[in-house]
C-alpha cells in the first residue's frame, strides 16, 4: 500500500449541544418570514388605513346626524354618505381579510420550505438521535402556527393602531376628563396582558415538544404495527400513545389557562370604560359640559379604541405562540448541513494507486450527539483500519457482527467522516470531493434497505431518473421481479404500499438492488445484499451483479461466506480491526477467525 501523511485528526462538528431549557426564537426571527411578503403585507397595511379612516368618520358623522335631527333640519345626503362609508368599511375588511388569509398560508408555505430544504441535508447523525414524528411535527403543526401571526391580529393591528391614536385624539378633543378615566382602565389591562405574554410563549413551546412526542409515538407504533399485533402489545402501545396524547392535552389546558386570562380582558375593559364613561358622562351632559351628540360620538370612539386593543392583546398572544414553535423551527434551521463545513476541511494530499478504494489507518468513532448521556463514551468502531480495493474487482468485507462491516460502507459515502485517517477514491482524499459528485460514483444497498411509498417506477428510477421504461423492465428481469412487474395490469405504475408492504422481504431487497443496478455507478457497495433470499433467488442475483459488476468495482458484506468465497479479496475484521486479508483459500490457512467461520458454514 502506498504511504501518505496522515491527514489531520479533525472531531466531527455535528454533534449538537447539550439540552437545556428548549429552543427559544426572537420577534426578530419572525420579521423575515414576513418580510418574503412585504408587496402584499403593504397593499394590507394602505388597505387597514383606508379602513381606519373609513371607520374614524363614522362617529363624526352620527354625531352630526344627531345634530341635524335636534335641530329638526333634513338629513339629506349625511345618510348617504354614512351608508357608503359603513359599505366601503365593510368591502375593505373583506378585501384585506382574503389578502391575510392568503399571506399566512404563503408564510407557512415559506417556512416549510426551509425547513424541509435544511432537515433532508442534516448530517446522518441528526437523524440517528432524533425521532422521525417529532421531525414531521415541526414541518406540520409547528409552522401552522405562524398562519396564525399573520390572520389574527399582527398585520390587522398596523390599521388597529391607526384607529386607536385616531379615536384617542378625538376623545381628547371632545372630552379631556372622559379619557383620562378611560385610559386608567386600559392602562390596568395593558400591564396584565404583557405579564402574562411572557407565559404564553413558554407553554406554547412546551405544547409543541408535546405534540412533538405525541407525533413520534404514532409514527413508532404506526410503523411497527405488525411487530406489535405479533407481539400482543396492542394495548400497552396503545396506552403509552395515549399517555403522549394526555401529555400534550396537559400543556394544551396549560396554554388554555393563560390564554382564558388574556383574552376577556380586552372585554373587560370595554364594559368597565363604558360604564364609566356612561356613568360620568351621563352626569356631564345633564351639567351642560358637553353635548348629548358629543357623548355618543364619545362613546362610538372608546368602542373603536377598544376594538383595535382587542386585536393587539389577540396578537400579542398568537404572536407568543408562534414564537414557541418559531424556537423548534429555528432549531433544525440553524444546525449545519452535512456539507458546511467541507471549506474548513485540509483534505490529504492525493497519491497514485490503482486502487478505486483505499483506507489508510482510519479510525472512527461515532459522534458524541449519537450517545446517550449514560451510555459509556469510548465507542471506537474502526481501529486503524487499512485496506485497498482493486479497481474492477470484488472485495469482500467479512467477519462477526459489530466488527466495523457497514461503517467502513458509510464512511465511504461520507455519512460520516473519519477521526484519524484517510479514506480515498482513487487515491484522492473523499473529504475534498463535492459530496453530490462523490455520490454520483457510488451505488450504495443498504442491508434493510427502504422500499419508498409509491410505484415500481418511482423507486426504481430514484437513481437515474431518466431511465426509460424498456430499461426498467430489462432490471426487473435481471433480479426475477418480473412476476411482480406482470402481476399488476398497471405495470411499473403498480404500487408497491408504505415501506413496500406490498411485496415480499426478498422481493424488497431485490428491488433495492435493482434501483441501484440501473443506475450503474462504477462502484457498488452491498450490505448483506442478498441476506433476505432464498437459494433460487440468491443465484439469479448473483448473476445479475455478476453481469453488471464487470469492469465495476464492488465491495460486498456479506455473514454467509458462500456468497463471497470466489471474491478477488476478501477483508476478515474483528472489533473494528482487519485481521486478515487474501482469497478463500489463504484466509483458511492464514486466518483462525476467517477458517472458524468457514468451518461453521460447512465451507472447509
Amino acid at each position: 500500500m502506498s504511504t501518505t501523511t496522515q491527514a489531520p485528526r479533525s472531531r466531527s462538528p455535528f454533534g449538537r449541544p447539550k439540552k437545556d431549557d428548549g429552543p427559544k426564537a426572537r420577534f426578530s426571527q419572525l420579521l423575515p418570514y414576513l418580510f418574503e411578503h412585504k408587496k402584499i403585507l403593504g397593499v394590507v397595511i394602505a388597505l387597514s388605513v383606508l379602513s381606519a379612516g373609513a371607520s374614524l368618520a363614522q362617529p363624526l358623522l352620527v354625531s352630526q346626524v344627531i345634530s341635524v335631527v335636534q335641530k329638526g333640519e333634513m338629513l339629506g345626503a349625511l345618510v348617504w354618505l354614512l351608508v357608503g362609508l359603513v359599505v366601503v368599511s365593510g368591502l375593505l375588511s373583506g378585501f384585506q381579510h382574503y389578502l391575510l388569509q392568503r399571506t399566512g398560508t404563503s408564510v407557512v408555505l415559506s417556512a416549510r420550505r426551509q425547513l424541509v430544504r435544511r432537515m433532508l441535508r442534516l448530517p446522518i447523525s441528526e437523524f440517528d438521535t432524533r425521532r422521525t414524528g417529532d421531525l414531521v411535527s415541526r414541518v406540520g403543526s409547528d409552522t401552522t402556527l405562524l398562519y396564525a401571526v399573520i390572520t389574527q391580529g399582527l398585520v390587522d393591528a398596523v390599521g388597529g393602531a391607526l384607529v386607536f391614536v385616531g379615536a384617542l385624539i378625538a376623545m381628547l378633543v371632545i372630552d379631556p376628563l372622559l379619557l383620562g378615566l378611560t385610559v386608567l382602565v386600559i392602562a390596568v389591562s395593558v400591564v396584565t396582558v404583557v405579564s402574562l405574554s411572557g407565559r404564553v410563549r413558554v407553554a406554547s413551546r412546551k405544547q409543541q415538544e408535546k405534540v412533538g412526542d405525541l407525533a413520534a409515538s404514532v409514527e413508532r407504533a404506526i410503523s411497527a404495527v405488525r411487530t406489535v399485533r405479533a407481539s400482543n402489545a396492542t394495548e400497552r402501545e396503545i396506552a403509552a400513545v395515549e399517555k403522549d396524547a394526555e401529555g400534550a392535552w396537559a400543556m394544551g389546558i396549560s396554554v388554555a389557562k393563560i390564554s382564558a386570562l388574556v383574552v376577556p380582558i380586552a372585554g373587560i375593559a370595554l364594559q368597565v370604560s363604558f360604564l364609566v364613561v356612561l356613568g360620568v358622562g351621563g352626569f356631564r351632559v345633564a351639567s351642560g359640559a358637553i353635548t348629548i351628540s358629543s357623548l355618543v360620538a364619545f362613546i362610538l370612539f372608546l368602542f373603536m379604541m377598544i376594538m383595535p386593543l382587542g386585536q393587539a392583546f389577540g396578537a400579542i398572544n398568537s404572536v407568543n405562540q408562534a414564537l414557541g414553535a418559531l424556537g423548534r423551527i429555528q432549531e433544525i434551521i440553524s444546525l449545519p448541513s452535512e456539507n458546511e463545513f467541507d471549506a474548513a476541511i485540509e483534505p490529504a494530499a492525493p497519491v497514485r494507486t490503482d486502487a478505486a478504494i483505499s483506507f489508510e489507518n482510519v479510525q472512527f468513532t461515532y459522534p458524541d450527539s449519537t450517545i446517550e448521556e449514560d451510555a459509556p463514551k469510548d465507542l471506537t468502531v474502526l481501529h486503524g483500519v487499512s485496506f485497498e480495493a482493486p479497481r474492477g474487482q470484488r472485495t469482500a468485507l467479512v467477519g462477526p457482527s459489530g466488527a466495523g462491516k457497514s461503517t467502513i460502507l458509510a464512511l465511504i459515502e461520507r455519512f460520516y467522516d473519519p477521526r484519524e485517517g484517510v479514506v480515498r477514491l482513487g487515491g484522492i482524499d473523499i473529504r475534498g470531493l463535492d459530496r453530490h459528485d462523490l455520490r454520483a460514483q457510488i451505488g450504495y444497498v443498504e442491508q434493510d434497505a427502504p422500499v419508498l411509498a409509491g410505484s415500481l417506477r418511482d423507486n426504481l428510477t430514484l437513481g437515474a431518473p431518466d431511465a426509460t421504461d424498456e430499461q426498467c423492465i430489462q432490471v426487473l428481469h435481471d433480479v426475477n421481479l418480473t412476476e411482480v412487474l406482470e402481476r399488476n395490469e398497471l405495470g411499473l405504475a403498480a404500487p408497491v404500499g408504505e415501506d413496500g408492504i406490498m411485496l415480499s422481504g426478498g422481493e424488497r431487497q431485490r428491488l433495492a438492488i435493482a434501483r441501484t443496478l440501473l443506475a450503474a455507478p462504477p462502484i457498488l457497495l452491498l450490505d448483506e445484499s442478498t441476506s433476505s433470499l432464498d437459494g433460487l433467488n440468491e443465484q439469479l442475483l448473483r448473476e445479475a451483479i455478476d453481469a453488471v459488476a464487470e469492469n465495476r468495482t464492488l465491495i460486498v458484506i456479506a455473514h454467509r461466506l458462500s456468497t463471497v468465497v470466489d471474491s478477488d479479496q476478501i477483508i476478515v475484521l474483528d472489533h473494528g480491526r482487519v485481521v486478515g486479508t487474501g482469497t478463500h483459500s489463504e484466509l483458511v490457512k492464514s486466518t483462525p477467525l476467517y477458517k472458524d467461520l468457514a468451518k461453521h458454514q460447512l465451507l472447509v
